[in-house]
Formats: structure tokens, C-alpha cells, sequence
């Protein structure tokens, strides 16, 4: 009884039902995919950030084409793993054990899960003429977009379990999803991704790393620094 109490608490209520809102929505834009329903708003959304007599640049200078591939780069995997290196370091540091071994576990386990998915639904990129950058593999859903919810997302929701005050955390878990959403909407801007592929991966994303944060909710981790 203790353990369903501790579920119903109304501090939980709202991961859990956000977690189960971002995996219906996944599954949702995955029937969408499957069934060939998203292909025409995903090819209005691509041509409209194209221009150029042949309609295959993307908008805006030159300047802001190097600044979106700049931030594209966030979401790769060597800046993801200096990422996750550099905060399983500090929180080895900082004592929490326990918390850093499921910051590494989760973006391992989401890393196999987002490859899994892709080779699952084998759906192609947009045109290779499409592409301000480069890019290879399946497209959905972005691995980019993914990893970045799942690594960032997760991070901030454990290392916000470590700040002693409000505004922090927001601050944290604000900072991650801005970098997140960058990073998903770089991809279509270059034209490597649809648009249902990026939406996906962030849904995909979000419910992983709020299951994290139940996980961690639930072993109590950094619990122990804010008391």
C-alpha cells in the first residue's frame, strides 16, 4: 500500500501522465508514417524553408545556414558523449554514485532504443538534394532529436535533483529542452529529417527521460544532498 501511495502522490502524477502523453504521441506520428499520411505536410514543411529557382536552398544568409549546422552538432553523437562523460564525472565527484551509473545506463539504453527504432521502421531521409549537411541511415525518428531529449532531458531532470532551490531547476530542465528543440529543428531546417521524424524523436525522447527521473524518483537518488 505504501508503494501505490508513494505513486499517487500528486508530485508524480504529472511525470507520469506527461510520460504517458509523449509515448501516445510517438505512436500516434508512427501510424501517421506507416501509413503514408505524413509524407504531404512533411514535404510542405521542407519546401517551405527552401528557396531558389529549383526550390533546393535553405532560406536565410549563409551566416544562418553555419550557425543551424553549428547547432545541428549538438545533437551528434562525440558532442553527446562528451556530454554525458563530463556528468557522470561531476557526479562521481559529487558523491552520487548511484545517480551517475543511471545517467550513463539511461543514454546507453537510449541509444539502443533509438537505433532499434530505425532499423524497425527503415523509413528514407528526405532527397539527397534536400541536404545542407551531411547525413546517412535511416531517417525515423531522428536519432539527433532523440538522443538529444533522452541525454539532455535526462541529465537535467537528475542533476535538478541536486539544486537546493526552484529557479534552478527550472533553469536546468528550461536550458535542455531549449537544446533540444535547437538541435530537432536544425535537423529539418538542413533537410536531413521530416518533420514527423524530429516530432517523433522528441516524443520518444521525453518519455525516456521521464521514466529516468521516475527511476531515480523512485531509488530516491540525490535526495540525501538537498536534506
Amino acid at each position: 500500500m505504501n508503494a501505490i501511495r508513494h505513486y499517487l502522490e500528486p508530485r508524480l502524477l504529472w511525470p507520469i501522465v506527461l510520460m504517458g502523453l509523449a509515448a501516445w504521441g510517438f505512436m500516434e506520428i508512427a501510424g501517421e508514417v506507416l501509413e503514408g499520411d505524413a509524407r504531404s505536410v512533411d514535404l510542405w514543411i521542407l519546401h517551405q524553408l527552401r528557396t531558389g529557382d529549383q526550390g533546393l536552398t535553405p532560406i536565410g544568409s549563409l551566416w544562418l545556414q553555419e550557425a543551424i549546422r553549428d547547432l545541428t552538432a549538438l545533437g551528434s553523437p562525440a558532442v553527446l558523449v562528451l556530454t554525458v562523460g563530463a556528468v557522470w564525472g561531476y557526479l562521481v565527484m559529487a558523491g552520487q554514485r548511484a545517480m551517475s551509473w543511471l545517467a550513463l545506463g539511461s543514454s546507453c539504453g537510449g541509444l539502443l532504443m533509438a537505433s532499434l527504432l530505425k532499423a524497425l521502421f527503415s523509413r528514407a531521409r528526405p532527397d539527397a538534394v534536400f541536404h545542407a549537411t551531411v547525413a546517412s541511415g535511416y531517417s525515423f525518428p531522428s536519432g539527433h532529436a532523440m538522443m538529444s531529449a533522452i541525454v539532455y532531458l535526462t541529465l537535467a531532470a537528475l542533476l535538478a535533483r541536486l539544486a537546493p532551490r526552484t529557479r534552478l531547476r527550472l533553469y536546468v530542465m528550461g536550458t535542455a529542452a531549449a537544446l533540444t528543440g535547437l538541435v530537432g529543428l536544425s535537423r529539418i531546417y538542413l533537410g536531413v529529417h521530416w518533420a514527423s521524424d524530429v516530432a517523433a524523436g522528441w516524443a520518444a525522447g521525453a518519455a525516456w527521460a521521464l521514466l529516468c527521473w521516475l527511476l531515480a524518483e523512485r531509488l530516491q537518488l540525490g535526495q540525501e544532498s538537498s536534506q
